[in-house]
């Protein structure tokens, strides 16, 4: 009899990693106003709901920009996403009028430059990134001993 599959719960299949990704987004949006000067925010609440609509439009609007992109990003060998990153962030600040300001493109091209980065360090440090890295030993082929390292990505 084949072992039935355990449903997911509430908190393990949907809000703790939806919790960490809005905090993760949020930190680095802070960390892009502090470094990158031409973003500013109100309230602490507004760095919040900025980082929130970010995280939607990522979600929602990301994908589809990709989708519609493909040449471009083709051509540039995917260097197209930095603009499409810029653009939502910038967009943030347009929705978000006076309380999340993103003065230019090239300040939210740079503010989005930060993010990424944030994230990618924090995502993998935390061990939540996309990308893992495993290094040990192969098992050995059945027709000869012994065994080679590996690197799995």
């Amino acid at each position: 009899m084949e072992p039935q599959p355990q449903p997911r719960s509430l908190l393990t299949g949907g809000v703790v990693p939806f919790l960490q990704r809005w905090i993760i987004t949020t930190l680095a949006v802070l960390v892009a106003t502090r470094v990158v000067d031409g973003i500013h925010w109100v309230k602490a609440y507004d760095l919040f709901v900025a980082s929130l609509l970010l995280g939607v439009m990522n979600a929602l609007l990301r994908p589809l920009l990709l989708l519609l992109s493909l040449p471009i990003l083709i051509v540039t060998f995917g260097l197209f996403t930095l603009v499409i990153n810029a653009t939502l962030l910038y967009l943030v600040g347009w929705l978000m009028g006076e309380n999340f300001v993103v003065e230019t493109f090239w300040i939210a091209f740079k503010g989005s430059l930060v993010i990424s980065l944030v994230s990618l360090t924090v995502n993998f440090l935390l061990g939540s990134s996309r990308v893992r890295v495993r290094v040990g030993r192969t098992p050995p082929p059945p027709d000869r001993p012994g065994g080679g390292p590996v690197i799995d990505v």
